[in-house]
């Protein structure tokens, strides 16, 4: 991989929508980052932008990739775009942050990540969620297995449509992929994160009666160990009903998340005294209630034909109402900063690499078939 030859990361952005904008302010966060150039557009948004930043407004894509003065190029782009803008940087030797999806299917993706390792540069998808501290606290819960082997999930999706127009690029397939492809990504790399490898075993979708349009998607994914998860993904609600709700279940309890960028948690399960411990440690500042205590006899329980010693039932309740376009935010600069700091040597690991890019994409490209 080429690492950068200057201590300031030196970034151009593709595409300055409303979500350009929103990502590239927090980018320019992340100390020694400079807006370099903006091109793809001349909405008033970038116009500003531009002159905010005291970046250059240039005509075409073309124009930005082969400028000498730039490092990254970030693609904010709708996802058929990336692809071809993607090649386009990687051929003039810049490294490529790219907006989920990756890319409209799995055969892009890969001559996309090969000829960034021909090249030696990055070319990696914006999967944030794997930077929120609440999916990092879950991943010690099954790691440490606290509440014993994860055995079921879901992640429920009832999603807001009234700020996309039936106009809007969000529902032609062609130019957004669908559903799944656009927007279940994220998801279904949050999962893989958790438990491993998975592979679509089933997916349908509904069409809206007065437009034919496709609104809602379902899919089950086996993940390792034969560990289902149920996705359903609905853009169908009025923006204050807006709502997400993501649960795993465990042979002794279950977790559920709430928002699709998760700031709560509440926690359910039989545990003894040291996995309370070691819950507390993980959820510091955590609502322990206590449901049940049992003594004797009582703590020998057992499911799935196995013994299990249980002190008491607790439910836990952790984190709280912070604004999830806040949160969402930190986890951008995060995302980011790990990102430049590989770029600039600093880090060998990653929490995101190209292959989860790829991975979640393929995921998604199965369901959207299957159900078609």
């Amino acid at each position: 991989m080429q690492s950068l030859p200057y201590e300031t990361l030196r970034l151009g952005v593709i595409g300055m929508g409303g979500f350009g904008l929103f990502a590239t302010q927090h980018f320019l966060q992340v100390p020694d980052t400079q807006l370099i150039a903006i091109a793809g557009t001349f909405r008033e948004q970038a116009k500003q932008a531009a002159r905010r930043f005291k970046a250059d407004l240039l005509e075409t894509p073309e124009e930005l990739a082969t400028r000498t003065d730039v490092d990254v190029i970030y693609l904010a782009t709708p996802p058929s775009l990336h692809y071809e803008q993607a090649m386009l940087c990687l051929r003039n030797g810049k490294h490529v942050i790219c907006e989920k999806p990756l890319a409209l299917t799995p055969d892009q993706g890969r001559e996309m990540l090969a000829l960034a390792k021909e090249r030696g540069l990055v070319i990696i998808t914006n999967l944030m969620q794997r930077y929120n501290p609440m999916i990092g606290r879950v991943q010690q819960i099954i790691k440490r297995n606290l509440l014993g082997k994860p055995i079921h999930g879901f992640f429920e999706n009832y999603a807001s449509d009234e700020g996309l127009a039936p106009t809007h690029w969000f529902w032609n397939r062609e130019i957004s992929g669908g559903i799944f492809i656009e927007h279940a990504v994220h998801f279904f790399d949050l999962f893989e994160y958790w438990l491993g490898a998975g592979t679509v075993v089933a997916a349908q979708r509904v069409l809206r009666p007065e437009s034919g349009i496709e609104e809602q998607v379902q899919a089950i994914v086996k993940y390792e160990n034969d560990i289902l998860v149920n996705f359903y993904h609905g853009f169908t609600q009025p923006g204050r009903l807006d709502r997400q709700e993501l649960r795993i279940v465990f042979e002794h309890g279950d977790i559920t998340l709430e928002e699709w960028v998760p700031t709560r948690l509440t926690l359910r399960g039989i545990v003894n005294e040291e996995q309370t411990q070691q819950l507390l440690d993980i959820f510091p500042g955590a609502r322990l209630n206590i449901s049940a205590s049992y003594g004797g006899p009582e703590r020998q329980q057992r499911g799935r034909h196995k013994d299990i010693e249980a002190f008491q039932k607790i439910e836990l309740h952790f984190g709280d109402e912070t604004n999830k376009q806040h949160l969402y935010g930190d986890l951008l600069r995060d995302f980011f900063t790990e990102q430049s700091d590989y770029l600039r040597g600093r880090v060998t690991k990653r929490k995101s690499t190209e292959e989860n890019g790829l991975r979640s994409l393929e995921l998604a490209y199965q369901a959207s078939q299957m159900a078609q």
